[in-house]
């Protein structure tokens, strides 16, 4: 399926619109998606509230609220019925307290969208009686089935809004990734079964430490390594084979390097000023990865995946292709949007592009430490 890359220099609310119909349009549309439909936006807000780098999030590790007012109302315009636009937060306050606290205009947002807009914190069932099953249909990677809040299931089309990152477990996150975000803490939370819980989930999926609470599908003993980098992918393939995305839109205005938030060590802003859409998950990470200057089909434990490449296990899982050189990108070509997120410093002192390789660490491996590798 096409990839649509666009140039967009600023958050200017007009000018995203403009940019994002463009990249919507070069893909297709999506009348034919949404109309008459009810949709689902999972938006990419992982982690709490706090500036980095003298930024405030939505400029660095959090999608941009001007994004998720220019999806809202060409979602609107298009003709869809109703729209949720949800996250797992990290809070206990109200869904709408904290997006206020991330800076986002919700009179403008629902103004935009046709006041048809709901929001919900999907950390555990919100507004559902019950939890919604989704099986991996081929019986999965590591989970064969996920407890979710309703929306995620309730849903005619499953729109994917994320951040264009790096990840420190992961190696990239955009649309698939962004996924991880369904598994609802008050199920898989270190503290669960606890419907108020802002524990995060490492413990039971990126660890291994602990068993799912009674009730919910345990995971299926693959004999893979228990460190992270080979979990979390994983999960990341179940998840979108679970709950398959419709339409992926990514945002690369401005962004971070070197990880998914300011957690990581040696985050940075950056501003590769770039908006990406696409229909299938796996083609738009990959043209996005490319982007970053990495290569989407790298093998397991390559630059800049630490353990399993995701993109790979979901290719093999039929989802799509990995390959740039299958994939047609429309809009700005894919050599001019390359913006490289791995930078080193020579010993001289002089910032180059990484290219995946790093000369304190083998060619092409993750490097784990680095005095002057940074990102």
């Amino acid at each position: 399926m096409p990839v649509a890359i666009e140039q967009c220099a600023s958050y200017e609310p007009a000018l995203v619109r403009s940019k994002l119909d463009a990249a919507l349009d070069s893909i297709g549309g999506i009348g034919k998606l949404v109309r008459d439909k009810t949709v689902t936006v999972k938006v990419n807000m992982t982690g709490p509230v706090r500036e980095l780098g003298g930024l405030p999030a939505t400029q660095t590790y959090h999608i941009h609220p001007s994004v998720v007012a220019a999806l809202c109302a060409a979602l609107h315009d298009a003709g869809a019925r109703r729209i949720a636009v949800v996250e797992a937060l990290y809070y206990t306050d109200p869904v709408e307290k904290i997006l206020q606290l991330a800076g986002w205009d919700l009179s403008a947002i629902q103004s935009a969208a046709g006041h048809k807009v709901i929001f919900e914190n999907t950390k555990n069932r919100g507004s559902w009686p019950r939890y919604s099953r989704l099986a991996v249909p081929w019986g999965g990677y590591l989970f064969p089935a996920f407890d979710v809040n309703g929306w995620y299931e309730k849903t005619d089309v499953m729109v994917s809004l994320s951040k264009l990152k790096q990840h420190g477990t992961a190696g990239v996150t955009m649309a698939a990734k962004n996924m991880f975000g369904i598994t609802p803490t008050a199920l898989y939370g270190n503290d669960a079964p606890k419907e108020d819980t802002v524990a995060a989930r490492t413990l039971l999926i990126h660890s291994a430490g602990r068993s799912v609470p009674e009730g919910v599908p345990g995971e299926i003993d693959r004999g893979i390594p228990r460190e992270a980098s080979y979990r979390v992918p994983r999960v990341t393939a179940d998840l979108v084979c679970a709950r398959p995305i419709d339409l992926c839109v990514i945002d690369g205005i401005d962004t971070v390097r070197g990880g998914e938030g300011f957690w990581n060590k040696g985050v940075a802003p950056v501003q590769p000023k770039l908006l990406l859409a696409g229909k299938n998950p796996v083609c738009t990470d990959a043209v996005c990865t490319a982007v970053m200057g990495f290569d989407p089909t790298a093998g397991h434990s390559r630059l800049p995946f630490q353990g399993e490449n995701h993109l790979c296990l979901l290719a093999e899982a039929g989802v799509g292709t990995n390959d740039p050189a299958r994939i047609e990108v429309r809009g700005l070509p894919l050599k001019k949007a390359v913006f490289p997120f791995q930078v080193r410093q020579t010993r001289h002192g002089n910032a180059v592009a990484c290219g995946g390789h790093c000369p304190i660490a083998t060619p092409g491996t993750y490097p784990e430490t680095a005095d002057y590798c940074f990102g």
